[in-house]
């Protein structure tokens, strides 16, 4: 199954060496995800408290400082760069996280240089990273909630200084300073489309982590928010670039291992079209890789419904029921060694009709006889 648009399809199917997928010729795209439903290049600590990083603490200002937790890649975003970020944050000395944004799924958009007052020591800490890096900042008091602290966070006394475990996802530097909910639904379907488009340039080069990046950029684009209020064209240009990206993150998670991960992406998907096959058949094949036979088999059959002739289709639900067969061969020798071999049948001995009659015979004789005695006595 191709991973990407149309025009770039042979290419993207030798790429991607993905004989597995179904419709290996498709021309539609692959790959959607929600604003309630990111995916991190890696899963973060539990977040109960800030992370403990070794790395050189950098000084970025007098009231901000860095250590990096993990490298980016690319450019640095400039100044009115609308970026795109997941955050967790503690008051300085606390256990307790005041906000979490992975938690939420929910990342926030920062407009460098145009950050609400709270979020001036945050914004220049953002500037400073690569798409994909997560750090950890420690912010002064003086660029955070100020003398008198944060009336919506309780656990931010006055003049606390603040701590930020941050991840830039990406940004955009298109349409300086613009935020999202400026754009225009042409502009906003247009951002996705561009992210989604070097997303795939990513995934054909296998950089999967870097192309998920996109793809998450994208979908930033596509938020609940957004597409409740599209309907009719509009709706459908959203959808087509949006559901794309759902199906090639998906891909890249099976390619990752992260198999949980790939069938809530191809959920959305089948949320919006439950006809979809592409968003079937790789559920299926992530279900199928953490044991899920039954469930697999399910969307195997469904998908088959609607691309009966799908060789890849056919081949998953050969695979499965081969699996079967090799399991109950599995449990036959198990439970024959639990009870150990068979008892051999007794078979009941001919009754040997002649002997019957001598013994009768005899037993008979002997009677008269005793008989005979008696009656001379």
């Amino acid at each position: 199954m191709a991973v990407v648009e149309e025009e770039a399809a042979p290419a993207a199917a030798a790429a991607a060496d993905d004989a597995s997928d179904p419709a290996a010729g498709s021309s539609d795209n692959e790959i959607t995800v929600e604003e309630a439903s990111f995916v991190r290049s890696e899963p973060p600590q539990d977040g109960s408290a800030p992370p403990v990083v070794s790395s050189d603490m950098q000084v970025l200002h007098d009231k901000v400082k860095k250590q990096v937790i993990k490298e980016g890649h690319g450019n640095k975003p400039l100044k009115y760069a609308t970026c795109f970020v997941h955050y967790r944050a503690w008051a300085q000395g606390s256990s307790h996280k005041f906000e979490d944004t992975w938690q939420e799924q929910h990342p926030i958009e920062l407009v460098l240089g145009k950050e609400k007052k709270e979020m001036s020591g945050l914004g220049i800490g953002v500037g400073t990273m690569k798409s994909g890096e997560r750090a950890l900042l420690h912010v002064g008091w003086e660029l955070g909630y100020g003398k008198e602290g944060s009336f919506s966070f309780p656990n931010v006394p006055p003049m606390a200084d603040l701590v930020y475990e941050v991840e830039l996802i990406g940004f955009d530097d298109i349409k300086e300073g613009k935020a999202r909910s400026e754009m225009t639904v042409e502009e906003r379907i247009a951002a996705a489309d561009r992210r989604k488009n070097e997303g795939n340039e990513y995934f054909k080069e296998k950089k999967l982590e870097e192309a998920m990046q996109q793809y998450e950029m994208a979908l930033a684009y596509m938020g609940d928010d957004f597409m409740f209020q599209l309907f009719g064209k509009y709706r459908d240009m959203a959808l087509a670039v949006k559901n794309p990206c759902h199906l090639n993150m998906a891909q890249c998670l099976i390619k990752l291992n992260r198999f949980d991960e790939a069938i809530a992406q191809c959920s959305i998907v089948l949320s919006e079209d439950e006809t979809n096959v592409k968003a079937l058949f790789r559920r299926g094949k992530a279900k199928s890789e953490l044991g899920q036979t039954e469930s697999a088999r399910e969307d195997f059959l469904k998908a088959k419904k609607y691309s009966p002739e799908d060789k890849d289709i056919l081949r998953e639900l050969r695979l499965l029921a081969e699996q079967d067969k090799a399991l109950y061969q599995k449990q036959k020798e198990l439970y024959k060694g639990l009870f150990g071999p068979r008892p051999p049948e007794v078979k009941p001995k001919k009754a040997n009709y002649l002997a019957i009659f001598w013994q009768w015979l005899v037993s008979l004789i002997h009677h008269l006889v005793r008989m005979f005695k008696r009656k001379n006595e």
